[in-house]
């Protein structure tokens, strides 16, 4: 097991092509960009990581933890691994932290993708959570987990892919990082705002958006799209558009990262 800084990592591609650092969502599990991994390992030297809290990495958190501290993972990861610089694709949790990393230390990103991310928690964001929240606090770990599809996934998908979800909730269960951790996390999410940043964030970035994202709303994206150097895109799929339609969004991706 490959492991830096306390984040177990693993890496696919060409160790001689450009880095390119997969930094997925709350569940923060590496396994997350299995869909996408082949076509962007054709192009990249892929790093994909479990966070810290969760997966195959260390476990232990601090009481407070913050999206500063996701951004400071990544870094250190880039500093173990001798990477001066790196490209990184964010999920949610992975693309505003993402964001942080622009901003804490531009020089050390080439271009960041981040999908269904913000700059300022939503208030539907944060109603998700808060049920979510109440889920896991009065109806346990098996409810919040049976709950989450909903929230990542498009109606006819879950219905077209309730055996492999079924399938997949024994493992979850057995993985699950822990109450105190994923309130930790939701905690750090709900905090992020960069609102008042988003001039300072570097050129050469791309905010990808799903209108049918039952989590974070489109309207999320209202104020990237003003800022010089950084580009909007749309694609449907849900909040887990990568897995959902990878082809569309493999697409969408490298041809970003490539031009």
């Amino acid at each position: 097991m490959a492991e830096a800084a306390g984040l177990y990592y693993e890496t696919h591609g060409s160790p001689d092509a450009p880095p390119l650092i997969l930094s997925s969502g709350l569940g923060g599990s590496a396994n997350y960009w299995k869909p996408n991994i082949p076509a962007l390992a054709a192009y990249f030297r892929v790093i994909a990581y479990d966070h810290r809290g969760t997966g195959r990495s260390d476990r232990a958190l601090p009481d407070t933890v913050t999206v500063d501290d996701f951004a400071d993972d990544m870094l250190s990861l880039m500093d173990v691994l001798g990477l001066q610089r790196a490209s990184v694709i964010g999920h949610a949790a992975g693309g505003v932290a993402g964001l942080a990393l622009a901003l804490k230390a531009p020089e050390r990103l080439d271009k960041l993708v981040v999908v269904n991310g913000w700059a300022k928690a939503d208030p539907h964001f944060l109603r998700c959570f808060e049920v979510r929240l109440n889920l896991l606090r009065h109806a346990g770990v098996e409810a919040f987990l049976r709950a989450q599809p909903i929230f990542l996934y498009p109606a006819p998908w879950i219905s077209a892919h309730t055996a492999e979800l079924d399938a997949e909730l024994p493992h979850q269960l057995a993985d699950f990082p822990g109450r105190e951790t994923m309130e930790k996390r939701i905690a750090a999410l709900a905090a992020f705002d960069i609102s008042r940043s988003l001039e300072r964030l570097p050129p050469g970035i791309l905010a990808l958006a799903a209108p049918d994202d039952m989590l974070v709303p489109v309207t999320a994206l209202q104020g990237f799209d003003s800022v010089p150097g950084i580009q909007t895109a749309e694609m449907m799929g849900g909040h887990a558009c990568n897995v959902t339609d990878p082809e569309t969004f493999n697409f969408l991706v490298l041809e970003f990262l490539r031009s």
